[in-house]
C-alpha cells in the first residue's frame, strides 16, 4: 500500500493577460499545509474507488502507465472549486499514489498536462512538488489560441522563482456558504474573454508590484510587507475578472475582503483565484485573532461559513 498527501495552494494572480506582451499568464502563487487530499492505492486488477473525481483521474493515470487498475481510498479530500487548487492536488496526488504502487516513477511535470493541469498556471504543480512561495514564467504569448488546447498538448510553465516561507507565518481561509468558483469550459470561457480585451498598461502595474515589493518581502521574510504586496497584487489582478465576477472580487467575497482589510490581525487579504475562499496573511501570534477576524466579517455581511486558519507548506508532496 502507497500513502500520498498533498495540500492546497493559493493562487494570488497573473502576471499578465495582454496579448500585447510577449508572455502570457505567469503565476503567482504559494502552498498550504492544509486542507489536504490523502489517499492510499493498492495495485488491483480494475480502477476501484468510491470517490468518482478520484476514480476518473485513477483511469486516466492506469491508461497512461499502461497498468491494470488499482484499489484507491481517499481518506481526506480538498474543498471542491472554492479557489485552492483543488482538481491540480488531487489529479497529481492520484498520479502518484497509483505509480508508486506499480513501483513506477511518476514524473509529475511531464504528466500533468495529459490529466488536463497545469494549462495555464504553474503553480498548482510547483506547489505539488516543493511547496514553498511560487512564480512561474508563463507560455509565450504567440501559443494563445481561442479554443481550447486538447489535455496533454501543452507543457507545464517552468519556476522561476521559488523561496521558503516562514513557519511562523499563517493564512487564514474563509469559505463562505456561495456559489462553487469557476472550473471546466465555464473557466476557459472567461479566460478567453479576459484575455482578448485585458489592458497591457496592468501588466506593467503588477510587474512593479511583483519585483519592487512582493519578491523583496519574501526573501526578507517581512510579513507585513508581505501581506501589503500580495493585497496589492491580488486587487489589481482582480481587475482583469471584473465583467466576468462582476467585479474586482466575485461577491460576497469583496464584502468579505473589505471587512478584513480593517482587521489588525491580517497583514493582507485577497480572493484565492476564482473564489469563493477568502484568505488572509497572519502570524501565529495573531492566529486566534485572524479567526476571530474571519468569524465577525462573515456575520457582517450576513453570510454563513467557516473559518480556519492553516500553516504554509515549505515542501510538496508527502509519500509514505
Amino acid at each position: 500500500m502507497t500513502r500520498v498527501s498533498a495540500g492546497a495552494r493559493i493562487h494570488v494572480g497573473f502576471q499578465n493577460l495582454s496579448l500585447s506582451h510577449d508572455r502570457l499568464y505567469g503565476g503567482v502563487g504559494f502552498a498550504l499545509d492544509r486542507p489536504r487530499i490523502t489517499v492510499e492505492a493498492t495495485p488491483a486488477d480494475s480502477v476501484r474507488c468510491a470517490d468518482t473525481l478520484v476514480a476518473e483521474y485513477a483511469t486516466a493515470v492506469c491508461d497512461l502507465l499502461d497498468v491494470s487498475g488499482v484499489d484507491l481510498t481517499v481518506e481526506e479530500r480538498l474543498p471542491r472549486h472554492v479557489g485552492l487548487g483543488s482538481g491540480t492536488q488531487i489529479a497529481l496526488a492520484t498520479l502518484t499514489a497509483v505509480s508508486e504502487a506499480y513501483d513506477r516513477e511518476p514524473r509529475v511535470r511531464e504528466r500533468a498536462p495529459s490529466l488536463g493541469r497545469g494549462g495555464r498556471s504553474g503553480v498548482g504543480v510547483a506547489a505539488f512538488e516543493r511547496g514553498g512561495f511560487v512564480v512561474d514564467a508563463g507560455h509565450p504569448t504567440t501559443r494563445f489560441t481561442t479554443d481550447t488546447p486538447e489535455d496533454g498538448s501543452w507543457t507545464v510553465p517552468v519556476v522561476v522563482v521559488r523561496h521558503d516561507l516562514p513557519e511562523a507565518w499563517r493564512v487564514l481561509l474563509v469559505y463562505p456558504d456561495a456559489d462553487a468558483g469557476r472550473s471546466g469550459e465555464t473557466e476557459d470561457a472567461s479566460m478567453r474573454a479576459a484575455v482578448e480585451r485585458a489592458d497591457p498598461a496592468l501588466a506593467d502595474e503588477l510587474a512593479g508590484i511583483l519585483t519592487r515589493r512582493l519578491l523583496p518581502a519574501v526573501a526578507g521574510g517581512a510579513c507585513e510587507p508581505f501581506g501589503e504586496a500580495v493585497t496589492a497584487f491580488d486587487r489589481r489582478n482582480g481587475t482583469w475578472y471584473t465583467d466576468a465576477q462582476g467585479g474586482v472580487y466575485r461577491p460576497p467575497a469583496g464584502a468579505l475582503v473589505d471587512e478584513l482589510e480593517a482587521s489588525a490581525a491580517l497583514s493582507g487579504v485577497g480572493q484565492s483565484s476564482w473564489g469563493p475562499a477568502v484568505y488572509g496573511i497572519t502570524d501565529a501570534s495573531r492566529e486566534r485573532a485572524a479567526r476571530e477576524a474571519g468569524e465577525a466579517a462573515l456575520d457582517a455581511v450576513g453570510v454563513a461559513g467557516s473559518v480556519e486558519t492553516v500553516g504554509l507548506a515549505n515542501t510538496g508532496v508527502r509519500i509514505g
